[in-house]
């Protein structure tokens, strides 16, 4: 990468008016990182408060407020859209708000990034590397990847992590546009499409900490289409370009891929 690497984190807020000034210190405390927040009409004032920041600290914080459906997975769609479109970054990163993505670990994602497309900050590469979490939270997410990996056929050992950092250029393949999921589920949807897209995908191990301030997103509702999804993905036809490769390598005579 580039001596003067330009890092955008996109983080999605909703009610985390009292955790977003202490993740902006963090983030902002790396030199050439800049953060886009993405609130979803919060009742809080999460907004607000975001606008306050970013007139305090000029140049270096956007806010982005959305109006419409709400959902991480709309959030993430819009706010990773506008940060395809600016030119000067080089890494996209995207994190939590509520401070269980510790900011200290941005610079391991953002130097991984210069061998990989992707980069997940993952819970699972040295053990289980969760703070704060029940046993039972802990085994939901154990067995979540497991499923996931199974149905998809994806590699990582933390699928569902939402602290992760990608090359702008290999951001910019994926269709955002057309990605549906919401919720946690959409995670996985954007890395299923990455790998169709020939995205490498690295990992590098975090602590996970439990939010302190706040309540979970995790919804039934949201359980059910993380359920679901991985079983849509695998059924979902190829981009158009991997169908007509396959296509032609029949005409060939050559096996087609499996």
């Amino acid at each position: 990468m580039k001596p003067t690497t330009s890092v955008l984190v996109v983080t999605p807020t909703y009610n985390e008016r009292e955790n977003l000034p202490v993740l902006v210190a963090g983030v902002l405390a790396h030199a050439g990182y800049r953060m886009l927040v993405v609130d979803d009409g919060s009742p809080d004032g999460t907004g607000s408060l975001a606008d306050e920041l970013a007139v305090a600290h000029p140049g270096r914080i956007e806010v982005l407020h959305r109006t419409g459906p709400r959902g991480l997975g709309r959030s993430y769609v819009d706010g990773l859209k506008m940060a395809v479109a600016q030119p000067d970054v080089d890494l996209v990163c995207q994190m939590d708000a509520d401070l269980s993505h510790d900011p200290a670990y941005l610079p391991s994602l953002a130097a991984s990034a210069a061998e990989h497309d992707v980069v997940i900050g993952s819970r699972y590469l040295n053990g289980v590397s969760v703070v704060s979490w029940p046993l039972h939270r802990i085994f939901l997410s154990a067995f979540a990847n497991r499923y996931i990996r199974a149905v998809t056929s994806l590699t990582p050992r933390d699928c569902t992590s939402g602290f992760r950092c990608w090359r702008r250029d290999a951001l910019a393949r994926l269709p955002l546009d057309s990605l549906v999921s919401d919720g946690y589920a959409f995670l996985v949807e954007m890395l299923f499409e990455a790998t169709r897209r020939g995205c490498t995908i690295g990992e590098v191990p975090i602590i996970f900490v439990e939010r302190r301030l706040g309540y979970s997103k995790v919804t039934t509702p949201v359980l059910v289409e993380s359920l679901i999804t991985p079983w849509r993905l695998r059924l979902r036809r190829p981009p158009r370009g991997e169908r007509a490769a396959v296509l032609d390598g029949r005409r060939d005579g050559r096996s087609s891929p499996q």
